[in-house]
């Protein structure tokens, strides 16, 4: 009886679609069977080739070991635990690439009855389990391969083309178009020879490193202001536009590169280069450090990667035309010389390891238009470009056209930075020589490599690691870092860290020549002979920090600095009051001193419950939790968001913020800046701090027309800054009224938008 009851209660816990299996095939279905012990590895197991020496093998084994359990059967116990495992995985990506709508609430409910629907399939998970143990398969055997892998590359490395793109092997022939080119190296006044032939002593080097620098200033037509600082008197600072030369063209692209356009151009319709783009190669052709903070991603963007794509061009190929003219040299006079000769002396045309070029950029899409802009740089009329591994780098870095729906609405400037692939974790290895382009080489057969901040982290490593590689770093002459401003939104600690391991010494000789390895790369010298290239939208002292403490160039620096003669403040379309306030700071690092005056002077104005509605603007993360974490312990009635929120959770907030539920809504920048959605409600706004953004401060100012609550006369807006704000304050504010605004007495300054005058 007792035996009855228990499988009757057995009967009871099943599902509908196990009783129906239980009836038809009289035993549950083995996907449901509870394994308690713990799955064993799975074994991979070679089959021998004739089927009578494997039934011998399996009678010794059954007399050996009778219980032994299958490799099928091992893996059959393997089941339960990855389907588990698999649904928690496809239900967080599920979570992560559907875009939120402006009724997100709705559809968040929607989704997760969905997905909890397709999950009682018992078919569908049978197929999720068969998945999972394919996946864990594949896993195993990358994990095998992964140890053979080169450090540096990708998952995959074309190791096939090596022969024809190394430069020890290869020669310039006679009738090559590229013969022209031995004579052009010859060519004293071309700034690329001036540049890496250029011996520098001993006292020249101290003087760089002591910091002592002469400062010059003058103006150019397009470019603006230029602030050129020299640290050697003998190299002359930059001299005005009209005095200023191109630099000389490889013979490749002397017929072809005022049709620099054609790739960036969306109609496919070359355009003529512009005067722009003229002056950025004059002052990228000199060899100096270059910084531009002024560059939109709307209009500047394109032409400046452009340009500084041709610029990286030339460079790579003059480099490469000097090795391979000075090969087919070698090996004349190897063949003329006579038996005992006495060896002369071999050219020095190389550094310690090839990779000559670093280009990082903030996304996979900015990488694919970088190597489509060499392309068609490289394509002359009639011929076309040989490219390895094109197909499967479309594929990888190519658009993902079902991440976001149609019909979103963003700014201009969130679509000219999100378009594409968007992916952060990237790094490739291009070579190029006689014309053709290798993708995907390995890194230390390559002549530019381009990733992002983390994808060279996860390959550089940190101290202590054991496994960790930063020599393909060491001879880099060129270094490029575009969109500067977005590696800020995603972790500058990468860049820094990058920055710190470039030009140090390898520890590995990687098969160098070092007959032909130049004596300033022997010397540990590099970083004196590097050409840093920075471009941002923003003026920002993190990124000035990059020019500052890690490049060292003996010919100097150039910063582009224009002030901002109107600011964003402008832009805002509502009638607003808006109340800065300037707090004492003794550092820029001093976060302890707005966290107090916040939580002091500011905080108790809104508590009153008539201050509903408060958005509070935090441009950094630190400063958020630590803000969130003291509202916790006040017993503050609010609710955050931030880049790391699920999308149930910003749900919620906006729901509750939106009809009053809560008072305050913590809201960080890099949330808006990758998502950059409307929050409705707002009647009173904080900012923490200045935005990192000019033109972030006005779209936030604009979200109070949104919500349709409230009477405009009641809307706030308070903004706190310290002195080391200025730039930051220029752009909001204007340059002319922040001067005002930082050596006035007062501390509290008004403006109003919205109407005729502002006044302040």
């Amino acid at each position: 009886m007792g035996k009855r009851r228990n499988n009757k209660q057995l009967f009871n816990n099943l599902t509908k679609k196990q009783k129906k299996h239980l009836k038809e095939f009289g035993e549950e279905h083995p996907f449901h069977d509870k394994v308690n012990e713990r799955p064993e590895r799975t074994q991979i197991v070679d089959l021998p080739a004739s089927p009578e020496a494997s039934d011998a093998e399996n009678e010794e084994q059954e007399e050996e070991e009778p219980e032994q359990k299958t490799a099928y059967q091992k893996l059959l116990s393997t089941l339960s635990r990855p389907t588990s495992n698999n649904q928690s995985e496809e239900e967080e990506s599920s979570d992560e690439e559907e875009e939120e709508e402006e009724d997100d609430e709705l559809l968040a409910e929607g989704e997760s009855d969905v997905v909890d629907d397709d999950r009682e399939d018992g078919e569908e998970e049978d197929e999720v389990a068969d998945e999972a143990v394919a996946e864990e398969l594949e896993g195993e055997g990358e994990e095998e391969r992964g140890e053979e892998k080169e450090p540096g590359a990708e998952e995959f490395v074309d190791k096939e083309h090596e022969s024809q793109f190394c430069l020890e092997t290869n020669f310039m022939g006679e009738e090559q178009e590229d013969t022209e080119c031995t004579t052009e190296h010859k060519d004293t006044k071309d700034m690329f020879v001036q540049h890496l032939d250029t011996e520098l002593s001993d006292d020249d080097v101290q003087k760089i490193t002591s910091g002592s620098k002469t400062k010059t200033q003058i103006t150019w037509p397009k470019v603006g202001t230029l602030f050129c600082t020299s640290p050697l008197e003998k190299f002359d600072p930059i001299s005005s536009e009209k005095d200023t030369s191109l630099p000389a063209f490889h013979k490749r692209l002397e017929n072809c590169w005022k049709d620099l356009n054609q790739s960036s151009d969306v109609k496919g319709v070359a355009k003529e280069i512009s005067p722009l783009q003229l002056e950025l190669l004059a002052l990228m052709g000199s060899y100096k450090d270059l910084y531009y903070p002024e560059i939109s991603p709307l209009d500047q963007g394109p032409q400046v990667r452009s340009t500084y794509c041709l610029h990286v061009l030339n460079h790579v190929l003059k480099a490469n035309s000097q090795v391979l003219a000075h090969n087919a040299v070698l090996r004349e006079k190897k063949a003329e010389a006579k038996a005992g000769a006495e060896p002369q002396d071999e050219p020095r045309d190389q550094g310690l390891t090839r990779p000559k070029v670093l280009i990082l950029v903030p996304l996979r899409g900015t990488a694919l238009r970088v190597i489509q802009t060499f392309i068609s740089l490289l394509e002359t009329k009639g011929k076309k470009v040989v490219v390895s591994n094109k197909k499967r780098f479309k594929d990888e870095f190519g658009d993902e056209m079902d991440d976001k729906p149609p019909n979103l609405q963003r700014p201009d400037d969130y679509h000219a930075i999100f378009s594409g692939n968007v992916d952060d974790h990237f790094r490739i290895g291009v070579s190029i020589l006689k014309g053709s382009v290798r993708l995907y080489a390995p890194f230390y057969s390559s002549d530019i490599i381009i990733a992002s901040p983390l994808g060279l982290r996860t390959v550089l490593g940190a101290e202590g690691e054991s496994k960790r590689d930063f020599g393909f770093l060491s001879s880099i002459e060129l270094l490029v870092v575009d969109q500067a401003d977005v590696f800020l939104m995603q972790n500058w600690e990468h860049v820094l860290h990058v920055m710190k391991h470039l030009n140090l010494q390898p520890l590995d000789s990687h098969g160098v020549d070092f007959s032909r390895v130049r004596m300033w790369n022997l010397n540990s010298w590099s970083r004196h002979y590097r050409q840093t290239l920075v471009f941002s939208s923003i003026q920002e002292p993190q990124i000035n920090n990059i020019l500052s403490k890690h490049c060292a160039n003996y010919r100097g620096q150039v910063a582009i600095k224009n002030m901002p003669k109107t600011g964003s403040i402008c832009q805002v379309l509502v009638q607003l009051p808006h109340v800065f306030q300037m707090l004492s700071s003794d550092s820029f690092m001093d976060q302890d001193a707005r966290f107090n005056f916040f939580v002091d002077k500011v905080l108790p104005q809104y508590r009153d419950s008539v201050m509903s509605h408060t958005l509070i603007y935090i441009p950094s993360y630190f400063d958020y939790v630590r803000l969130r974490n003291h509202m916790k312990k006040e017993e503050i009635n609010f609710v955050s968001i931030c880049e790391y929120s699920s999308k149930s959770e910003v749900s919620q907030a906006r729901h509750f913020f939106q009809k009053g539920d809560k008072q305050f809504l913590l809201f960080t920048e890099r949330f808006h800046f990758y998502k950059r959605y409307t929050i409705k409600g707002i009647q009173n706004l904080i900012f923490y701090g200045l935005p990192t953004y000019p033109h972030f401060y006005s779209e936030v100012c604009n979200m109070l027309a949104a919500g349709g609550q409230g009477e405009e006369a009641s809307w706030t807006c308070t903004a706190l800054y310290t002195r080391y704000d200025a730039q930051k304050l220029a752009a909001i504010t204007g340059a002319q009224r922040a001067g005002q605004m930082l050596h006035s007495s007062k501390t509290v300054h008004l403006f109003v938008t919205g109407g005729e005058d502002k006044t302040s």
